[in-house]
């Protein structure tokens, strides 16, 4: 028969109780069906025939049905994907003088056109340029070592390449800590900043480059030398100043005694020459120190208030750029995206989470709560601050007497029927009965409350016949008679308990007739 439909692909959301899944393709056998389960969190698992489902309707050009197995149904966090899959086997042998029947010519024809569905599906989920544009190659050299934990990028012909890896800033480097593949640190000790190429848990101590982990470090920023560099090129600018200076003494001397001794205008002339020869040099020390400036110039942007998207000069920032945020006083490093803050190791202020749009030290940032106190001590020292207790607040380990009366909390209700007494909210109960039988059932916060004591009293309904109580089952009374209650109109009974335990209160004698 022809194939005159091109879906092979169904998709559903489970529920956790259907199990039964239409697929509307044809199959020419149970196993030409492949049956992935999509979780929330994107995980694919590709099931098992029998073991996880059934298919029916193998053969069938408006296809079939996949039952799930008992154990096996999906949940409704999960999505039901059939998709054909045709095995890519040519089975069909044709003999020579041997019958040639149509059935047989076109199931193949069937087979060939259901895989090339099949890999247009594949094709269509691919990731392709468009039909008009162009890409020397898709292919890269790159060998797995050398391509491990990094990305795939364009260069800047537009074509592929295995780029530098990104990475995830972490602070200052600590030891005892977890750390991942392209996370990012800085050494305290230099200054550096590091990317993780190993993820392991960090041990020893700083600098990193001699550290038992420094393997598994790369360095990002040589903070150390770039100080280095600066240091060096303030002094050289100095030099050539220097040598300058003197190269213009030089030939202003030369000149005095060119004019006042003939006798020494040779010697004069070469001196004067000499002069020369160090005041090119000396200017080119100059340019070599303006250099060297700018160079650093474009790595250390100076204080700003807010982070810049430029360098000094108005070019693009380099990584590893540095400049101080005068507003929130800490150094920041430019990572190729974006400023990453560099904590400093010296007091700071502190913010309450990234939202907070004001820093602050610590005694201002605390506030104490009612029975708190928080006590500053040390102050211009090694500050410290204390957080403490009132001496009002009441203290579970600690025997308090209390100066006024304390009252419990007490529930006051009306029992249509039933009532389920809540020991986790109430201590006492003022309960009015209904006229016949009325039952307190068992309750389901006594658990967390042993120990607790406190009255039941039960009151008689103002007219009509008197009410009556039966206990559930966790309450238990004197010989297990039961409540015997008082029968008048309005009269008040008072009833003691104890929670001795889960499931066990014990119910004291009614105090009988107040009214």
């Amino acid at each position: 028969m022809t194939i005159t439909t091109t879906t092979i692909k169904n998709s559903y959301s489970g529920d956790g109780s259907q199990d039964t899944f239409a697929y509307s393709f044809k199959i020419t056998a149970d196993a030409d069906i492949q049956v992935i389960i999509r979780s929330a969190a994107g995980t694919e698992t590709v099931k098992t025939i029998t073991t996880h489902y059934t298919v029916t309707g193998a053969g069938a050009a408006s296809g079939g049905n996949v039952v799930f197995t008992t154990g096996n149904v999906p949940t409704a966090t999960e999505t039901v994907v059939l998709r054909r899959n045709t095995t890519q086997t040519q089975t069909l042998d044709l003999v020579e003088n041997d019958p040639f029947t149509a059935d047989s010519v076109e199931g193949a024809f069937d087979k060939n056109l259901s895989i090339t569905q099949e890999l247009q599906e594949q094709v269509d989920r691919s990731i392709k340029i468009s039909r008009t544009n162009t890409m020397t190659s898709t292919d890269f050299t790159t060998s797995a070592t050398d391509r491990a934990s990094k990305i795939l990028a364009f260069d800047s012909a537009g074509e592929i390449s295995v780029t530098q890896e990104l990475g995830t800033y972490r602070g200052d480097w600590s030891a005892s800590t977890a750390y991942n593949a392209r996370d990012i640190v800085k050494d305290t000790s230099t200054n550096n900043i590091f990317i993780c190429t190993t993820s392991h848990t960090s041990s020893g101590s700083q600098p990193l480059t001699s550290n038992t982990d420094s393997a598994k470090w790369s360095l990002l920023v040589d903070a150390a030398s770039a100080t280095t560099s600066a240091s060096t090129a303030t002094t050289k600018a100095s030099e050539a100043a220097s040598s300058a200076t003197a190269a213009a003494s030089s030939a202003s001397s030369a000149s005095t005694q060119a004019s006042n001794a003939s006798t020494s205008a040779s010697t004069a002339s070469t001196q004067a020459t000499n002069a020369a020869s160090s005041a090119t040099a000396a200017a080119s020390s100059a340019t070599s120190a303006a250099s060297s400036f700018d160079d650093f110039d474009d790595t250390y942007l100076g204080a700003k208030s807010s982070a810049p998207s430029v360098d000094n000069d108005g070019d693009a920032l380099a990584t590893g750029a540095l400049y101080f945020n005068t507003t929130t006083d800490a150094l920041n490093v430019w990572n190729g995206s974006a400023w990453v803050a560099i904590a400093a190791d010296t007091d700071v202020k502190v913010a309450v989470s990234s939202n907070d749009t004001t820093a602050g030290f610590l005694n201002g940032k605390l506030v104490a709560g009612d029975g708190i106190d928080l006590t500053e001590g040390s102050d211009g020292g090694n500050e410290t601050l204390t957080v403490a207790i009132e001496g009002e607040v009441v203290q579970k380990d600690v025997q308090t007497t209390f100066t006024k009366s304390q009252v419990a909390s007490t529930e006051t209700a009306t029992i249509s029927t039933n009532k389920t007494l809540d020991f986790d909210t109430y201590q006492n109960f003022i309960l009015t009965l209904g006229s016949g039988a009325n039952t307190l059932v068992n309750p389901t916060t006594e658990a967390s409350q042993i120990g607790q004591t406190g009255v039941i009293i039960l009151i008689q309904p103002s007219s009509s016949s008197a009410g009556t109580v039966s206990l559930g089952t966790d309450y238990e009374t004197v010989g297990g008679a039961g409540l015997t209650l008082s029968s008048t109109n309005s009269a008040y009974d008072i009833v003691p308990y104890v929670v001795k335990a889960d499931n066990s209160i014990l119910i004291g004698s009614p105090q009988l007739a107040f009214s």
